[in-house]
């Protein structure tokens, strides 16, 4: 049952959200410039998919969001900007899995976590049974990119760090350092705002 029918099911209404309910309107609160439909695609099945990932909490909730929220650049787009000029830094990186000449721009970030090379593709995809590998376009598609950082975001037993608060670990788990981490702090405080 989704949150939006427990909601209904208690007595609260259709018009009333449950507080850990992740809507478009939410997501437009966290990110007001964002692009409606990847808030849509987002919006349609991230209750059904935390559900499935544990991440069910209001901590889980808010460092999952913010931590897609600066990946997308406030959920703006599902693919890394730059450009081909810019993709070619991925190119021989054998720790992605990228041996094939090509590899670096055709697997490129993409995605709500912007899932970057050969070897992310292939492993993503069979986790879900899309050959991404193959079709690595199908990244970007707003329910695929939901549950491939889902999958990444178990994969990465990343609900211990945000069970602790810890934005600093998260991010370090998200992206393998500390890039963009002021802003994912904000992203988080106004998560926590949201959902309370």
């Amino acid at each position: 049952m989704s949150m939006r029918a427990i909601g209904t099911w208690i007595g609260l209404g259709p018009s009333a959200e449950p507080a850990l309910t992740v809507t478009r309107e939410r997501l437009l609160r966290l990110a007001p410039s964002a692009n409606a439909a990847i808030v849509a695609g987002i919006a349609e099945r991230f209750d059904a998919l935390a559900g499935e990932h544990a991440v069910a909490t209001r901590l889980r909730i808010c460092h999952f969001l913010a931590q897609a929220a600066h990946e997308t650049d406030g959920f703006r787009t599902l693919e890394e900007y730059g450009g081909p000029a810019y993709f070619i830094r991925y190119e021989g990186r054998r720790d992605l899995g990228n041996i094939q000449a090509g590899d670096g721009i055709r697997y490129h970030g993409r995605g709500i976590f912007q899932l970057t090379g050969r070897a992310n593709y292939r492993r993503f995809g069979g986790v879900l049974g899309i050959d991404l590998e193959r079709e690595p376009e199908r990244a970007k598609e707003p329910e695929t990119s939901l549950r491939v950082a889902f999958a990444y975001w178990s994969e990465r037993a990343i609900n211990a760090a945000a069970d602790a608060d810890d934005v600093e670990r998260v991010t370090k788990l998200i992206n393998g350092g500390r890039n963009g981490l002021a802003e994912r702090k904000r992203y988080l405080e106004k998560a926590k705002e949201i959902w309370s």
